[in-house]
Order: structure tokens, then C-alpha cells, then sequence
């Protein structure tokens, strides 16, 4: 049996290759995540806010990590779980990882409810 060897810039090329078609596949739904509507939001954190304001730039925090961070990461943490059943590993560590990843995103979009609802003022 011969082995082909690869030299290292066609491997570089191929893999360079590879990760532009995987990103030109990704652009459309990248470009849809961002579409706000009729119009684009710039400087702003967070509707009726600017991000000087100290409310706004938390509140674009607490979104970033409760809707994009942990569940992401909960979303990884399943696919290692699996990944692990399927080779007879244990796997209690990882879904115990995803649970508490979307008890933190919940957390937070409580958080991200009750600033929205004190911004009015107290009444």
C-alpha cells in the first residue's frame, strides 16, 4: 500500500479553501441575524439607550451572555455529552455543564426583565 505524502502549503490551501466555502455558506444567515428591519440601529446598545449610558452597555452584557453565550455553550456542552455516550464515557459532567449554562441564561433574561421593567421608574 503507498501512502501519498502532502506537502504542507496544498494542505494550507485545501484547508483555507474549505474554511471560505464554510463561511460563504454561513454569511447569509449571519447577514439575516443582524437585519433589525426597515432601517440599521447604529450607536445604540440597546433600543432608546446610547451605550455611554451605564443601563444600556449592562443591559447589551446581560443579552450577549444570556441569549448568545450560555446557550451556545449548553448547545456544545449536548453535542460533548453525546460524543461521549457514544464512545462509553461518562457523561453526567457535561449535561450537568448544559443545565447549568441554561440555568445562567435564564438567570440572566430574568435580569435582562427586570431592567427593562425598572427603567420606567419607580411609581
Amino acid at each position: 500500500m503507498r501512502v501519498l505524502k502532502s506537502n504542507g502549503f496544498s494542505t494550507r490551501i485545501a484547508a483555507s479553501f474549505l474554511f471560505l466555502l464554510v463561511l460563504l455558506q454561513l454569511a447569509p444567515v449571519l447577514v439575516q441575524a443582524q437585519n433589525l428591519g426597515g432601517a440599521p440601529a447604529t450607536n445604540k446598545a440597546v433600543q432608546g439607550q446610547t451605550a455611554a449610558q451605564p443601563e444600556g452597555a449592562f443591559l447589551n452584557l446581560v443579552n450577549w451572555v444570556g441569549n448568545v453565550i450560555a446557550p451556545v455553550g449548553a448547545a456544545l456542552c449536548v453535542v460533548m455529552a453525546i460524543i461521549n455516550y457514544t464512545h462509553g464515557r461518562g457523561v453526567a459532567r457535561w449535561a450537568v455543564a448544559a443545565a447549568g449554562l441554561l440555568m445562567i441564561s435564564g438567570l440572566t433574561r430574568l435580569i435582562e426583565f427586570w431592567i427593562s421593567q425598572g427603567t420606567a421608574g419607580v411609581q
